[in-house]
């Protein structure tokens, strides 16, 4: 059976194999656990500093803090940027267990931090093994699921980051009052997840697609070492991936307009979204109520919307297109910050428009494990996928670090994530230049034998 043809009436996900769901659910378990990680760090990085630093440094605590999530974002992006050319060459499920394993061995390191500079650098190592594991699940979903519902798979493995910022809210609301190392004990109940995806992972199929370009890759370095002359794809494949992806004319401008909407992205995320608990938490406080509680529920409504959103962007992604979708949310993100941070009246107000920011500045992550994949031949898919998504992160890890300290230099919120909130417009320009890729099949078709293979 062809996977890219719907079976009859049948709905899209009775279409899908055993195995096409259970890759999806490895990768997107995976995801889940890294999403609860990260956002423990967003949800404890104030209350963690507070122990870390002295009493005279409380008034810097915001720049500090852009400091961490820096670091975090530089870990991240170097980390990725490795992670997706080792598994174009080792494969995406090989790839995958190594980046679970060392996520599992450096998560609770986080919770010995003794200052700020050793929980910088802790936090650069666990954003290493982070970044490793994103492209090669959003590579190996791509690659087997079918056309007409990859949108969809792109936005369910998404959707893992949200999930698992549910469950850290949810730890958090449990933990966040016993004390001054509440935060560490975050760190260490993030590491017994991790543990159990690896094991889950072990199970799941290698890409028939990567397995069939290894096999062609092979040859091509086989034919080399004869003195033949190389022609065509085998030219490509004789290449290192990395020079590979900017010496191919063919990919160029899809590398460039993908890697603007991902700076467009990581950039005002992280120096915008990262701020959401710490800043309901402040409003909170001033209000006379419980900074911790109110902080961990502004997460837990956060990433419950961004859930939503993620799931909905891949809907709207296989209905409406890749461009329009995506379109929509760099434009709501844009509108939706001054709103947030400036023009919510009351406490109240401001946890409505704080889900709606969530949904839309959660969700928007989607298109890049929808459409990225579907923008590079399986060759070089890893690579690309991972440079687009993770590089931009080089250059917008100054983000919180700018967003900190406009905070402190503004005095407030409000401005400095305004400021920061405008690079949105990066996204919302670059998209239109990008192939529309909904229903069309991925740079290179799958041979009937792998397709029998995948189904």
């Amino acid at each position: 059976m062809d996977i890219n043809v719907a079976t009859g009436s049948l709905p899209w996900y009775r279409s899908l194999s055993r195995q096409q769901w259970g890759v999806l659910v490895a990768s997107n378990l995976g995801w889940l656990f890294d999403g609860f990680e990260l956002y423990a760090l967003f949800l404890t990085v104030g209350f963690a500093l507070h122990q870390l630093l002295d009493a005279a440094q409380y008034n810097e605590i915001p720049r500090y803090a852009g400091y961490i999530l820096a670091t975090t974002v530089f870990g991240w992006a170097t980390g990725g940027v490795i992670g997706g050319v080792i598994a174009d060459y080792i494969g995406r499920k090989r790839t995958m267990i190594l980046a679970i394993l060392a996520y599992s061995l450096t998560t609770g390191l986080s919770a010995l931090a003794w200052n700020w500079l050793s929980f910088a650098v802790l936090r650069f190592l666990v954003g290493v093994a982070i970044g490793s594991e994103w492209a090669t699940g959003a590579s190996i979903v791509s690659e087997l699921w079918p056309d007409y519902a990859r949108g969809k798979g792109g936005g369910l493995l998404q959707c893992g980051a949200g999930i698992g910022g549910i469950l850290a809210s949810g730890v958090w609301l449990a933990v966040g009052g016993v004390g001054p190392n509440a935060w560490r004990w975050m760190y260490l109940i993030g590491v017994l997840p991790a543990l159990a995806t690896f094991w889950i992972r072990r199970g799941i199929p290698e890409s028939p697609r990567w397995e069939a370009v290894r096999e062609r890759r092979y040859a091509a370095h086989a034919l080399r070492r004869t003195g033949a002359p190389l022609e065509g794809e085998n030219v490509a494949l004789t290449r290192f991936t990395v020079v590979d992806l900017f010496a191919d004319r063919a990919v160029r401008r899809p590398l460039i307009c993908a890697f603007v909407m991902m700076l467009s992205v990581t950039f005002a995320f992280w120096g915008v979204g990262t701020f959401i608990p710490t800043y309901v938490g402040s409003a909170a406080a001033k209000s006379g109520l419980s900074a911790p509680y109110w902080s961990a529920w502004a997460g837990l409504i956060t990433s419950i919307c961004g859930v939503a959103g993620f799931i909905s962007l891949g809907f709207l992604a296989d209905n409406l297109g890749r461009k329009p979708a995506a379109m929509l949310f760099y434009f709501m993100c844009l509108v939706l910050t001054p709103i947030v941070y400036l023009w919510a009246w009351n406490f109240t107000v401001l946890l409505l428009c704080v889900g709606i920011f969530g949904f839309f500045s959660l969700g928007i992550w989607a298109w890049a494990p929808i459409w990225l994949p579907e923008l590079f031949p399986t060759r070089m898919r890893g690579t690309a996928v991972a440079f687009c998504f993770n590089a931009p992160r080089f250059i917008s890890c100054i983000g919180p670090v700018i967003a900190g300290t406009l905070i402190v230099s503004l005095g407030g919120y409000g401005p400095a994530a305004t400021i920061v909130g405008l690079f949105f417009i990066l996204g919302l320009a670059a998209a239109p230049f990008l192939p529309e890729t909904k229903g069309k099949p991925l740079p290179e078709t799958l041979t009937p034998a792998l397709r029998a293979g995948a189904a």
